[in-house]
């Protein structure tokens, strides 16, 4: 971990920043002094988030895995700020279900945004991160530590993800690039709101053990996320006790397993047939702005 670094004048780039997690860091590193370039698929949402910010911003719309549009976003960003000092990977959809019912489109686009998105983020900004000897966040989740059954896109996406960054680090270290993961369980957003409306998934994240069963409020998780973005830490925790788990991550899948199938066989019959797209608003956006191609 490194020591901790005022971000007045950083120029910042956020992407999936038109509502949730990365709307609100927006807002918390605009305080701080940052300069926003805000990313994602909606942009009167996107111009909005601007439009609150304390400080300079601007707003793209590009989607995080088109990487000539990613692309043209850094040059862009470069040209109108000067430079770019941190980068947060942040955009993300999710879904859930058995994966034998699951909608392939749906599993393969979760895969897509959070894992292909993120490298693509990675590849279109790290020139610039390069020049300025900077940072590069990517957010990941409780999920890439703890995999669990019905969510088998997004834990594959978040574990991908954890491991691109980890890679990452070990190779752009010697330019003067510091590589972060941030983790985060379950979340007030859209996002997590979206997934609680199947009955299933509500039901099953509530029998998870303490303190992996609550959701938690989006504030004191991004506060965190902005804490670590200043000391531009190798590992980034939303919730306190993420950090912990760390410590005995090894032995989680087995004990998931007995546990997931204890459960699924508690829901019976109840799972056949379930077929979730993706969840929130965030997830509709995404499937808006494809169809709209």
């Amino acid at each position: 971990m490194s020591g901790h670094r005022s971000l007045d004048g950083q120029v910042v780039v956020v992407t999936g920043a038109a509502r949730g997690v990365g709307a609100l860091l927006a807002r918390k590193l605009s305080a701080r002094g940052a300069t926003l370039a805000l990313v994602g698929l909606e942009p009167a949402e996107l111009a909005a988030v601007a439009a609150s910010l304390h400080g300079p911003a601007h707003h793209w719309h590009a989607d995080v895995t088109d990487h000539e549009a990613m692309a043209r976003v850094a040059d862009e960003v470069k040209d109108r700020f000067g430079k770019v000092d941190v980068v947060v990977a942040n955009a993300g959809v999710a879904t859930g279900g058995p994966f034998m019912g699951s909608d392939p489109v749906a599993w393969r686009r979760v895969i897509e945004v959070n894992l292909i998105g993120g490298a693509v983020t990675g590849r279109a900004f790290l020139p610039a991160l390069m020049a300025s000897r900077g940072y590069f966040l990517q957010i990941a989740s409780l999920a890439a530590i703890t995999p669990a059954p019905m969510m088998t896109a997004y834990c594959a996406s978040k574990s991908g993800v954890e491991a691109f960054a980890h890679s990452l680090r070990a190779e752009v270290g010697h330019k003067g690039v510091r590589v972060g993961v941030g983790y985060l369980s379950w979340t007030d957003t859209d996002m997590v709101r979206g997934a609680d409306q199947e009955d299933i998934m509500r039901e099953l994240r509530a029998r998870l053990p303490w303190p992996s069963n609550k959701t938690y409020p989006l504030g004191p998780a991004v506060d965190r996320i902005a804490a670590g973005i200043e000391r531009r830490s190798a590992h980034v925790y939303g919730q306190w006790w993420l950090r912990g788990m760390q410590s005995f991550r090894g032995g989680l899948p087995a004990v998931i397993g007995t546990v997931g199938r204890r459960e699924m066989r508690r829901f019976g019959d109840r799972v056949d047939g379930l077929r979730v797209g993706l969840v929130g608003a965030g997830g509709a956006a995404d499937e808006k702005a494809r169809a709209a191609r």
